[in-house]
């Protein structure tokens, strides 16, 4: 790639047990510019290279930071279909960088790529073959999200932010997120809160039995850096 570019790192936190349980690379540009400034460089037929090249840049630079965590990296939606090429990078690099392969956690956006559902599937459990866990990434955004739990269990679901946004103000909000969440307990799947940015939403979800949160609220994304959560949110 003839563009430099790095990474900014969210933290992920298990509230329960008072903890950062992962953090999530973002793309950013080489002084922090956004993920936006950065694909538009990116030619269209150099996408699923560059989505290879970013996976082994964020755990290389995560390694070195001694990120003693998970990591979650994001998978586009044009690569996911061609992930078979790409996983073996992946998982050397894992393997260099002594983040084990477990501790790495594939993110695939519902809104995206849920549409080729019998190959996507496919792919998800190539992915988990390997060791790696996986994660749907703004969960309820779109309309497969439901259907593809029939046929592949992630290890995550990521709640999209306009299901959490007020959702302590909201009566329709609370109703949705109630049968997400008995579905997700039936099957075994950790509920990630994704963009919480107030102490309410934070508080009613909680109260919801959520445990495991990522937002605005806790940190902002920190640019080559693995930054710590607010003080409030473990003192609370």
């Amino acid at each position: 790639m003839g563009f430099k570019f790095s990474f900014a790192f969210q933290p992920i936190v298990d509230v329960r047990n008072r903890e950062i349980i992962s953090f999530e690379a973002l793309v950013r540009g080489p002084h922090g510019e956004s993920s936006a400034s950065v694909f538009a460089q990116v030619p269209k037929h150099e996408i699923l290279r560059f989505d290879e090249l970013c996976r082994r840049k964020a755990i290389y630079l995560a390694s070195r930071l001694n990120n003693p965590k998970r990591l979650n990296l994001n998978l586009t939606a044009q690569s996911i279909y061609e992930v078979d090429m790409s996983i073996m990078a992946t998982f050397q690099a894992s393997i260099n960088s002594g983040i084990p392969a477990e501790n790495i956690v594939f993110e695939v956006l519902e809104s995206e790529s849920l549409t080729e559902q019998k190959n996507l599937i496919k792919y998800l459990r190539l992915i988990q073959e390997f060791g790696f866990a996986t994660a749907i990434d703004d969960f309820g955004a779109g309309y497969s999200g439901l259907k593809l739990l029939v046929e592949y269990q992630p290890h995550f679901i990521k709640l999209d932010r306009h299901l959490i946004g007020n959702i302590h103000q909201d009566f329709v909000k609370q109703r949705i997120f109630s049968g997400i969440r008995k579905i997700c307990e039936g099957l075994s799947i950790d509920i990630v809160a994704e963009g919480v940015e107030s102490s309410g939403e934070y508080h009613w979800l909680q109260d919801a039995g959520i445990s495991i949160f990522q937002g605005f609220y806790f940190a902002r994304p920190a640019f080559e850096a693995l930054p710590d959560v607010a003080n409030r949110v473990f003192s609370t």
